[in-house]
């Protein structure tokens, strides 16, 4: 009987040292490449509720519960809690103690902020894209014109702002990675914005598209000045719209005072 009991004792051993092992990795257990694992689901859970929150899926005001949203997506709650956080330090939801998430009401202020910089960042890439455009490169923003101008913004949305974000990307190629990030970062969360103005104002897209070609003409001239200040006009003229439309009250100085360093710069 002692002999089985010792038999046991030494059974179980490997098992308790995997445990003893297990606890001094880290109390949760999991391995490295569980971890890793688990933060890319993350990242595609946080990718996906981004999406749905800038193209309109969930308006500003939804209340956004883990559980629920966890099985909408059919992950678990861990990654469902990380994406959360993702998402209020890019301040698309509010996500108090105790209370429901929510997703962020339209903000005069953001608006205004991310559209100042905008207008300096894109005049500034447009006017170095305008020194070094080629024949090749008229061509490919020639042809994302014409394809949002094929696609109707009302019910393709999505492939009429892939072909908007393709030739805004052509405009400002010539920038470094660096800048390319900051614009392209400034896009996406200007998105929810853009959506809105379409909503508020459809009738101004014909003045869109004829802003559109004034830049790819301006770029096909070599002409950097004129290109800068054809994208500050267009992207203040969004931004003015909205904020038109959701806060008349707001003085919007960031997007004004842009457009006019931006209309008054030298290449």
């Amino acid at each position: 009987m002692s002999r089985s009991r010792s038999e046991s004792r030494e059974e179980q051993r490997p098992a308790d040292d995997e445990g003893g092992a297990r606890a001094r990795s880290g109390s949760s257990g999991e391995s490295p490449t569980a971890a890793a694992g688990g933060r890319r689901l993350a990242l595609d859970v946080h990718a996906r509720l981004r999406t749905m929150i800038l193209n309109g899926e969930l308006p500003p005001g939804s209340a956004l519960l883990q559980a629920e949203m966890a099985r909408k997506l059919g992950v678990s709650r861990t990654p469902m809690r990380e994406a959360f956080r993702l998402l209020q330090e890019e301040g698309l939801i509010d996500a108090r103690p105790d209370q429901r998430a929510r997703v962020r009401s339209v903000d005069p202020e953001d608006l205004d902020a991310v559209y100042g910089a905008r207008i300096m960042l894109e005049s500034l890439a447009v006017s170095m894209t305008a020194k070094s455009f080629t024949a090749a490169d008229i061509e490919r923003m020639s042809d994302a014109l014409e394809r949002m101008k094929a696609l109707a913004v009302d019910t393709q949305p999505d492939e009429w702002h892939a072909a908007h974000h393709a030739f805004h990307g052509i405009a400002t190629q010539a920038v470094g990675p660096q800048l390319q990030r900051m614009i392209a970062s400034l896009g996406e969360h200007s998105e929810r914005y853009i959506r809105l103005a379409q909503l508020g104002a459809p009738a101004s897209w014909g003045k869109a598209y004829a802003e559109h070609e004034a830049l790819l003409e301006a770029l096909r001239e070599s002409d950097p000045a004129g290109a800068a200040r054809v994208v500050a006009r267009h992207l203040a003229r969004t931004a003015l719209s909205v904020l038109a439309d959701i806060a008349p009250e707001y003085e919007p100085t960031a997007t004004r005072t842009a457009l006019g360093l931006a209309g008054n710069g030298q290449s």
